[in-house]
């Protein structure tokens, strides 16, 4: 392991929680072991609100994604990409970085290509928090020393990268109740309801549909936590009311870690951070991946195949068929409890030690 440098380790995330909740959990990591940490992220990012990232220099750069983009569009976003990357290269010249971790989604793409044009260029390192590689990573991984992924089974990797399996680094709250002790449902059922920042609406309605769908005595031992957006609550809570499901449904939770620890069962979207924390914390889940992300799908495939969880598409979630579900779910205490213990053996809970320590390794393998 090397010894802290004074050259910065950059890190390039933005955009939603899934990239910036790995990237901060990789920059207290490394600013415990004394490492120089600066974040290079987009104008969208949650990062100012992060205490992790508030000690941080950092630097705002332009992008924009450019999937599904018309040709006006496409031709704007090449143009703020093309700024981005000049902006990222003064940025990086000017820092004399040793290393550059990108996590993906378009604030990743313009820091990357800017390190193409230096003279000391750093050490390039990817991470992708999903089951099969995202486009932004697809398109970077030439350019990259080294790639970071969450899955063993990551997909869609090009050939000839060097990966290593680091897992996906969660927060601290998470890690901090990491292979919690898992007892089944005995007279109250704690059933917790998380969708994500897309497609929550579809859950507001869903979910209360389906609990309403099932038997009174077992509505009457269910304690549902569900997340659910504003302008939904009224609605959810007028279904749940009648079935008389005892319930709290609030937009956000900012104790999410307590929140699964305690369910003894998870109703989740398929994101890559969700389906990570879920997994460290040893939890079962019922898996709804959102309908336009492939990315979902194999995140929750990937969970499932251990026995940690089953996936519903969408498409086919249906208030019955997702009732259906629950219910056998419910009815299987024994079940719950295996579905716990292969969650928990798949979960990776130093995730971030492991991807740190990959960090300061490939710098020490450049300057070696």
């Amino acid at each position: 392991m090397r010894a802290p440098m004074l050259k910065p380790i950059v890190i390039a995330a933005g955009g939603t929680g899934g990239h910036m909740f790995p990237a901060e959990a990789l920059a207290d990591a490394l600013m415990t072991r004394g490492e120089r940490v600066v974040l290079m992220t987009d104008a969208r990012s949650g990062a100012s609100d992060s205490p992790v990232f508030a000690a941080c220099e950092r630097h705002i750069v332009e992008g924009a994604g450019l999937a599904g983009r018309g040709p006006a569009r496409m031709a704007s976003g090449m143009l703020q990409l093309a700024r981005g990357t000049r902006v990222a290269r003064r940025i990086l010249a000017g820092l004399d970085a040793a290393a550059l971790v990108g996590f993906g989604g378009y604030p990743s793409v313009p820091p990357v290509l800017a390190t193409l044009g230096l003279r000391d260029r750093p050490v390039v390192i990817l991470h992708d928090q999903n089951a099969v590689l995202g486009r932004a990573n697809r398109l970077l991984a030439r350019f990259a020393d080294r790639l970071a992924v969450s899955f063993a089974t990551t997909a869609t990797i090009p050939r000839k990268i060097k990966t290593t399996l680091t897992g996906n680094p969660v927060r601290p709250s998470v890690t901090a109740l990491a292979g919690a002790f898992y007892a089944a449902p005995e007279q109250k059922i704690r059933l917790l309801v998380l969708g994500g920042s897309l497609g929550a609406r579809i859950f507001a309605t869903l979910i209360p549909a389906s609990l309403a769908l099932l038997p009174e005595e077992l509505r009457r031992r269910i304690e549902l936590v569900m997340q659910c957006p504003e302008g939904e609550i009224d609605a959810a809570r007028q279904v749940l009311n009648g079935s008389g499901i005892v319930h709290e449904v609030a937009p956000f939770f900012s104790d999410v870690a307590e929140r699964i620890a305690a369910a003894h069962l998870v109703i989740a979207r398929a994101g890559g951070s969700t389906v990570a924390e879920l997994a460290v914390i040893g939890r079962p889940a019922i898996f709804i991946p959102l309908a336009i992300n492939d990315d979902q799908r194999h995140n929750a495939d990937a969970l499932a195949r251990t026995g940690g969880a089953i996936r519903l598409d969408q498409a086919a979630a249906t208030p019955a068929i997702l009732a259906r579900a629950i219910e056998t779910l419910l009815d299987e205490p024994d079940r719950l409890v295996a579905m716990a213990e292969a969650s928990a053996k798949a979960g990776i809970a130093d995730a971030a030690m492991r991807l740190a320590d990959l960090v300061q390794a490939c710098i020490a393998e450049r300057v070696s």
